[in-house]
């Protein structure tokens, strides 16, 4: 549509500080083409435009569509068979999962965080079978679901040239294998290997097909650091400068690849990274919970962000990430849902809600996230670690109109004090149920709880269908080696001293002062 209105009791602008939001009350946002115009009372602005359409009502809510910053795939690992386990033994055991189709399964994942009032994701794609050219078409499947469903996406293909399945070399733990069983595995771990020049002739291809997209962008994610050599990560940092484009990049979720750390370069991820000269306002590190004082002194002096995935964090018993102390150093901690939240649904307000009181630590001081700042994670913090930058995240003019239109009745019936903050509101109390309109780049995808582009029905039932099938051999293999694969992989973490106790108190539970 060319233009409208976007109208609501309450229009909620942005986040100006802990507990400050700007609100409109009776207000609406008015968008033409895609682009916001103008914000400010209704009566005012629709005195003033004419409009091709008017949204929303003086029941509902308005505010920026949420980023999701760290996404991966659809069915989640549950689904597929394997369950909450500590991270390096949870990827030994996703070896079984079955193919599916990852334009379906993009789209599935899709409808969940649409529903949820999400209108532009970080998908962080991996552990693709090569060679580069299948992985080219599997990545323009995952481009074209988003595209055809209306999304924004920011979309990378995570770089990984060693160490694919502990840490330490792959030939390394295949000599720890009985010989027949590391045959099996050598054959799936070159499967999942390609050059380290095509990793950058993809980006390169991806970026050139799609730059002029509205919707889409490309950008680069180096996947860990003991997944990428040094070298790896010099030419990313390289590629990233050349395109100006982000870099996302896993960093210390476990206490483990904390110590693998150690043990590469006898300093802290974070202070390698800053020697290689890829720490900056350019990068984010997903996850972050085994981040030192020092850590986040470094990232907060040279503006690099953090992507904070509680709910993952929680259900691979990662830990707790240290979102008070980022939050104190003024680092931006944008928010993810990591194809792991509480509820297996992909619900961003849900997230807000696990962020919100994971971190409130005993005391009395005024030191917890509250409901603005987790909003602005969810929002123009999450939008800052894309490629869309500053394009999304806030309703401003000039900025696309990407918004979600909430029922405000929904939260505040059968009763709410008026003294409530309208923020805290919709932190606290919103529910998927309650989100009614989400809109992209001026139009509607979601309308009236109807999904505007596709059949969700229609799509949700050939993806069940084409999972209703018996599992084929390769499939059948699969599951057999990640069921004798297991045992190694936790018998080298053991034989090699990680699954001891830590060797320091996270940081999260430290009382500390800057």
């Amino acid at each position: 549509m060319a233009s409208s209105l976007i109208r609501g009791r309450y229009v909620v602008c942005k986040v100006d500080g802990r507990r400050e939001a700007r609100v409109i009350d009776d207000g609406a946002v008015f968008q033409r083409d895609g682009t916001i115009v103008e914000i400010g009372k209704y009566d005012a602005l629709a005195s003033k435009h004419a409009v091709d359409a008017v949204l929303g009502s003086p029941r509902h809510v308005v505010l920026p569509g949420f980023v999701n910053s760290h996404h991966h795939v659809g069915l989640t690992a549950f689904q597929l068979g394997t369950p909450d386990l500590p991270l390096e033994l949870w990827f030994a055991s996703r070896y079984r999962k079955r193919d599916v189709d990852l334009y379906l399964d993009t789209l599935y994942a899709a409808f969940e965080m649409i529903e949820s009032g999400i209108t532009t994701v970080q998908h962080l794609h991996s552990r693709a079978n090569g060679p580069v050219e299948r992985i080219h078409e599997s990545a323009n499947r995952i481009l074209k679901a988003y595209q055809d469903i209306g999304m924004r996406v920011s979309y990378s293909y995570n770089v990984r040239d060693q160490n694919r399945l502990v840490y330490a070399t792959d030939e390394r733990f295949l000599a720890r294998l009985p010989a027949d069983l590391a045959a099996h595995v050598a054959q799936a771990l070159q499967a999942q290997t390609i050059p380290l020049e095509d990793h950058f002739s993809l980006f390169e291809k991806l970026y050139e097909e799609h730059q002029g997209a509205e919707r889409v962008r490309i950008q680069l994610a180096p996947a860990n650091l003991h997944w990428c050599s040094d070298q790896a990560l010099g030419l990313l940092g390289d590629y990233a400068a050349k395109y100006a484009v982000p870099l996302h990049m896993h960093l210390l979720e476990t206490q483990y690849q904390k110590e693998y750390a150690r043990r590469r370069s006898g300093a802290s991820a974070v202070a390698h990274l800053r020697d290689l000269g890829l720490l900056g306002p350019r990068l984010t590190l997903g996850h972050g919970v085994w981040l030192s004082e020092s850590d986040i002194d470094l990232i907060a002096e040279t503006r690099t962000m953090v992507c904070h995935n509680p709910s993952s964090n929680l259900r691979l018993r990662s830990g707790i990430a240290p979102l008070n102390h980022l939050e104190q150093r003024g680092v931006r901690v944008a928010l993810g849902l990591d194809d792991c939240s509480i509820n297996d649904d992909r619900s961003m307000l849900q997230e807000m809600r696990v962020a919100l009181k994971v971190h409130r630590v005993p005391g009395m001081d005024d030191a917890v996230p509250t409901a603005p700042q987790v909003l602005q994670m969810a929002t123009e913090h999450g939008a800052r670690t894309t490629a869309f930058a500053t394009r999304i995240g806030t309703l401003e003019p000039g900025k696309a109109a990407d918004l979600v239109v909430m029922d405000w009745e929904h939260i505040a019936f059968p009763y709410l004090d008026d003294e409530v903050p309208v923020v805290d509101a919709i932190v606290q109390l919103a529910r998927t149920s309650g989100v009614e309109t989400v809109i992209v780049a001026g139009e509607p995808i979601l309308h009236e709880g109807k999904f505007t582009r596709v059949d969700k029905h229609a799509v949700l039932e050939a993806f069940a269908a084409s999972l209703r099938v018996p599992l084929r051999p390769d499939e059948e293999h699969r599951r057999a080696l990640a069921k004798r694969l297991f045992p190694h992989v936790k018998k080298f973490y053991e034989d090699e001293g990680y699954l001891g106790e830590p060797r320091e108190p996270p940081f999260y539970s430290v009382n500390c002062r800057h």
